[in-house]
């Protein structure tokens, strides 16, 4: 039965002017509208509307992925073709994640004010065309200077994903739907790493830069054809166009589910008025989550990341393997992690997004402790232990990329995103360089002890982590 006609909807903008008496009416009745529109997308079960918009989204987030993890394929064969040493290597990899840093935090201010579907298709551009440009580099400076370019798309393009798939989505089944368009991105991380394995002793380094190019400018003109989020229409006051879109979404599906909404038409006032801007993520209400968000990101991240990064290269300069062996066996890390991540997929609504980071964390913990203590000479104990620990915190990473969206409201939830991942990308350009500071100067095992030391500090902020499981965004975060 449609429930869609059962709630009124008022359209248009507030033209109330101050002082007439009106003003607080036209407030009541924007709350009203925004409350009936809310309680229709939580009711639309998913559909093929949804799945359009996730296999788009998710083209751009697996070409995403491909270009975050590209370099360390070619990294083997460069460091001989130009000389790099390690400390270059450590920098090359981190320009890349400070112009993410940039990208997220820029990306994730435009969003709120222009929309999410423009802001990601800007992104994509700006991280499809410096792909191309990093095919066309020939020296360590102009690669350098590519690959931090490229970054602000890459960083721009994953908060802005994560925050409109979200909005889309309603409370019911949210985890399970949202994490099985999550493992996109470690499924391009794993295409890396098997067409790099395969392409770059073949073809050549530069195919993996022309991989990431083309296709991603079609994706961009794909993306820009999306209707917009209509949480963030309706946030704006833009009542007619999400009323269109939720119409589309209603059309899609004759089924209907009782929606999880419990916040009452006051409440839902805050969303169409409320303008405080960044600074609230920080405010009593926000502040405890915020804090707890960025040093799980910054911990996730800063061992995801660095190992992704530099297993290649150790597998190679450290354990002497053959360039094909030491890509193969780097490219295992994604595939555990996807593996990984499908489990984590049906599991993460009856086990808790809480459960399932604290229990990850610790077991990495476990593994690199043992690694460092005992394996780090041995590049069996390395491939075992170093892949499993791997998977555990690659899932915890998309975890929070479902987990970060709904502790936030749509006023600030592409900002609070952004800067959260801000986090991650501050962590995964200090990680690398900390990393072949080590290896340099100390030894491997104590890259894999430092790492264990982090995972401890994530699993103890994983303790403090609010349940949002079957819960609808408006009620996790008024």
């Amino acid at each position: 039965m449609q429930e869609s006609n059962a709630w009124p909807v008022q359209t248009g903008q507030n033209t109330a002017a101050p002082g007439d008496g009106t003003v607080e009416h036209a407030t009541h009745a924007n709350a009203i509208a925004a409350a009936a529109l809310i309680r229709r997308i939580e009711s639309v079960p998913f559909s093929r509307w949804h799945t359009k918009a996730r296999l788009i989204i998710g083209s751009a987030t697996f070409l995403d992925g491909f270009d975050a993890l590209s370099l360390a394929f070619v990294l083997p064969v460069l460091i001989g073709m130009w000389h790099i040493r390690p400390l270059q290597i450590g920098f090359l990899i981190g320009a890349s994640y400070v112009g993410q840093l940039i990208g997220a935090l820029f990306f994730g201010w435009l969003a709120e004010r222009r929309g999410r579907i423009k802001s990601a298709a800007i992104a994509i551009t700006i991280m499809s065309v410096m792909s191309l440009g990093c095919a066309l580099c020939g020296n360590f400076s102009a690669l350098l200077a590519c690959r931090f370019v490229q970054g602000v798309g890459v960083g721009g393009e994953m908060p802005v994903a994560a925050t409109y798939i979200s909005e889309l989505s309603n409370a019911h089944g949210r985890g399970k739907y949202f994490l099985l368009y999550e493992m996109i991105f470690p499924v391009g991380l794993m295409a890396t790493g098997q067409l790099g394995a395969w392409l770059v002793p073949a073809v050549g380094w530069k195919i993996m830069f022309w991989i990431g190019a083309v296709p991603g400018l079609m994706v961009a003109l794909l993306v820009m054809r999306l209707p917009e989020s209509p949480r963030w229409l309706i946030g704006k006051g833009r009542f007619d166009e999400a009323e269109a879109v939720v119409r589309q979404m209603e059309a899609s599906t004759a089924r209907r589910i009782p929606p999880s909404v419990h916040l009452g038409d006051r409440n839902l006032s805050s969303a169409v008025t409320a303008r405080r801007g960044w600074r609230e993520v920080l405010s009593p209400l926000y502040r405890s989550r915020t804090l707890i968000v960025w040093i799980l990101w910054a911990s996730a991240f800063f061992i995801a990341n660095s190992l992704n990064n530099w297993l290649p290269t150790l597998y190679r300069t450290v354990y002497h393997l053959p360039l094909q062996s030491a890509l193969r066996a780097a490219s295992l890390t994604n595939i555990a992690q996807v593996a990984l991540l499908l489990v984590c997929a049906f599991c993460i609504d009856r086990v808790g997004r809480r459960n399932w980071t604290v229990a990850a964390f610790c077991l990495g913990c476990v593994m690199l402790t043992g690694l460092s203590l005992s394996g780090a000479h041995n590049v069996w104990s390395v491939l075992v232990l170093g892949t499993a620990s791997y998977g555990l915190i690659g899932s915890i990473a998309a975890v929070l990329y479902l987990y970060t969206p709904e502790v936030y409201p749509t006023r600030m939830r592409a900002t609070s995103t952004g800067l959260a991942t801000s986090w991650l990308r501050l962590a995964s350009a200090v990680g690398p360089s900390l990393v072949g500071l080590l290896v340099r100067e100390v030894s491997t095992a104590s890259v894999f002890l430092m790492f264990a030391g982090v995972a401890l500090v994530g699993g103890l902020a994983a303790t403090r982590m609010i349940e949002t499981r079957e819960r609808s965004l408006e009620e996790i975060a008024p």
